[in-house]
């Protein structure tokens, strides 16, 4: 609002108080959490007036989802966790999506690899049965205060991306590398190119991943000119010159177990997931350990 002063000079008022803080209006308990996070910079008392807000049913959505994430910054990830599975029916269908990204992160955080993997491919579920993004093609996303768009193939590579890195952290690397083959036929890009060398480098099949690298270190590939990308590529690159070149013995099956047969309905998501809204791949019934009983 601009109001006139004497002289004919006009001056700018400043922003209500919620706005320059960033913060909801009103006086409810989720704002009083709000302004203790954001205002007062006080962690410990906005866990606790979060809380008050869940119970009063104050914004029960926002409040548990900022709540975990504080947690999560106090190094409270463990009861985070707690906290998003007891009171998450409390929250709408709308809030689930971003409640299981959140969860993704705290399982990361603790190292739980198993259920941060089983979530990952819930999420992947849910987008060949069309049940992503309520069924349509993009979404809008926040990050950092500023709104961007989405796309299901890009969720896809994401998520594909995390399932690879769990896979990695695992020592699974045969599983971690199907993963990220898939993820880069869908949208390539350079940190899961380095990644996918890695995993290539752990099987010594030095070639390969030397041929994966080079489509990094040309800026063939989205991210390659970022720095992070640079010191990356160049950290595999002065460890494939130090490997020697090894012959594996025919005999070296590496078999597929109960996660590599899951993984195998990826080529389906690759070849249909531009059809997902319109209808249901039948490629995640239930698993079984023995690839005849696949429904894929």
């Amino acid at each position: 609002m601009k109001s006139p002063r004497k002289g004919g000079e006009v001056s700018q008022d400043p922003p209500p108080y919620h706005v320059l803080h960033k913060l909801p209006p009103g006086d409810s308990p989720y704002v009083r959490a709000k302004h203790v996070q954001l205002v007062e910079k006080d962690p410990e008392a906005a866990i606790v007036l979060f809380w008050k807000a869940i119970n009063a049913g104050d914004r029960v959505d926002s409040a548990l989802k900022d709540m975990a994430i504080v947690m999560k910054q106090q190094d409270r990830a463990d009861e985070a966790i707690e906290a998003i599975m007891s009171f998450r029916d409390r929250c709408s269908k709308q809030a689930q999506e971003s409640l299981d990204n959140v969860l993704i992160d705290l399982y990361k955080k603790c190292g739980r690899m198993e259920e941060q993997i089983e979530l990952l491919k819930q999420k992947l579920r849910m987008i060949y049965q069309g049940e992503a993004f309520n069924g349509k093609l993009t979404k809008t996303a926040r990050s950092h205060g500023r709104k961007f768009q989405v796309t299901i193939k890009q969720e896809t590579s994401r998520i594909l991306g995390n399932l690879g890195w769990a896979y990695m952290q695992q020592g699974n690397h045969v599983a971690a590398e199907v993963v990220y083959h898939k993820a880069q036929i869908i949208d390539p890009d350079a940190n899961k190119a380095c990644n996918l060398c890695l995993c290539l480098i752990r099987q010594a099949r030095y070639a390969e991943a030397r041929s994966v690298l080079d489509e990094v270190l040309q800026g063939k590939l989205s991210g390659s000119s970022e720095d992070k990308s640079k010191k990356r590529a160049a950290e595999l690159l002065q460890e494939l010159k130090q490997c020697q070149p090894v012959v594996l013995s025919s005999n070296n099956s590496l078999g597929l177990n109960i996660e590599d047969a899951f993984l195998e309905g990826l080529d389906q998501l690759v070849k249909h997931w531009t059809a997902l809204r319109s209808r249901r791949l039948p490629i995640f019934e239930e698993i079984s350990p023995h690839r005849d009983q696949l429904a894929c």
